[in-house]
């Protein structure tokens, strides 16, 4: 996550990228942007934005030498030079235009930008930001003709998000420059991180208790929920939750004690894990520090609604992982021929 308060841009260009796979051509802008004062106080925050939320971090890969990968060597030149900013900008574009390898991926502006003053973690850096804008929103403008108001349509950029963006940041440890990335229209998971920016995830407290949930939700929608019912699974997370939230350092043996209570769990949890890191080409580490940041994130996206096909939904509190065992039953009604719960409470709130 990064602070913008402080933050400013220092040199900005837009250029256009074609799809060579559709035969539309690359246009390139030869002068920097002069922004006036109201388009460059909604410019600012409308790149930064994004940024502000974005938890885990990425760093250059390449398969033989990092020197070699076409963005770090672009940025390296940068921070290095700033007065190739327009003639590097170019070269950015068309890296990315040579990663249109289908009819799929989409054309559009691409803003490469300067930034001063990004704060990043105690630290104030200057970084490179590159964005695509690739879906333009329609808007009506309102004009004066003959002395009467008309109103026609025009395309235009939407200021609410990006689509693709990149923030290169001109700080690095021990495995490279700090990257961040977000990316609101994933159409193709390939072309943006791993063919046009060739980065993988830092490997850090972030990463790793990224990768471990993950894990756990996978493993309780196809194992737990597949197996033993909505119940349980909701009731597994929670609990995985809580583990996080409890804990400054995850030992994954001592998480398998906790959360399964028979050896058949623990063995489906193994081999589950086992096809997980084989498919994901990664292997969980068995202790890792807990990233609170990514825990507080993760949690918000996990739902714990148990829907009936009856219409009717009960909402589980993950900050409760106990209640669900205590406080709610299920069973089958001979009678009727359906399954049912049973919810005991003191007094409705």
């Amino acid at each position: 996550m990064i602070s913008r308060k402080n933050a400013s841009i220092s040199k900005f260009i837009i250029h256009k990228v074609g799809n060579k796979f559709n035969d539309t051509k690359n246009a390139f802008s030869e002068k920097l942007v002069d922004f006036d004062e109201a388009s460059y106080d909604l410019m600012l925050p409308f790149l930064l934005r994004p940024f502000g939320s974005v938890v885990q971090s990425y760093r250059f890969n390449h398969h033989a030498n990092i020197a070699l990968n076409e963005i770090n060597s672009y940025c390296t030149q940068l921070f290095n030079d700033e007065d190739s900013f327009v003639d590097i900008s170019k070269h950015i574009v068309t890296h990315l235009y040579e990663q249109s390898s289908s009819a799929q991926i989409k054309t559009g502006d691409v803003l490469v930008v300067m930034f001063e003053g990004i704060e990043f973690r105690d630290m104030t850096t200057n970084a490179l930001g590159i964005f695509k804008i690739e879906n333009k929103v329609n808007f009506f403008q309102t004009y004066l003709e003959n002395n009467s108001y008309d109103v026609l349509v025009q395309k235009g950029i939407s200021s609410k998000k990006v689509d693709k963006g990149c923030l290169i940041l001109n700080q690095s440890d021990t495995e490279g420059n700090i990257i961040l990335s977000v990316d609101n229209n994933s159409y193709d998971a390939q072309y943006w991180l791993n063919h046009f920016l060739n980065i993988k995830y830092a490997d850090d407290a972030n990463n790793h208790t990224q990768q471990y949930i993950e894990l756990c939700k996978d493993f309780s929608t196809e194992i737990i929920k597949t197996s033993y019912g909505a119940q349980e699974q909701n009731m597994f997370l929670a609990k995985t939750i809580d583990f996080f939230k409890e804990n400054e350092v995850v030992n994954v043996e001592r998480f398998k004690e906790e959360l399964f209570e028979n050896e058949k769990h623990i063995r489906e949890f193994e081999n589950y894990k086992k096809e997980f890191e084989g498919e994901q080409n990664l292997v969980i580490r068995n202790q890792f520090d807990v990233s609170e940041a990514v825990v507080t994130k993760e949690k918000r996206k996990i739902k714990t609604d148990i829907k009936l096909d009856t219409h009717i939904q009960i909402k589980l509190d993950i900050d409760a992982p106990d209640a669900s065992s205590e406080y709610l039953e299920r069973g089958y009604d001979e009678e009727k021929k359906m399954h049912y719960y049973k919810v005991f409470f003191n007094a409705e709130n």
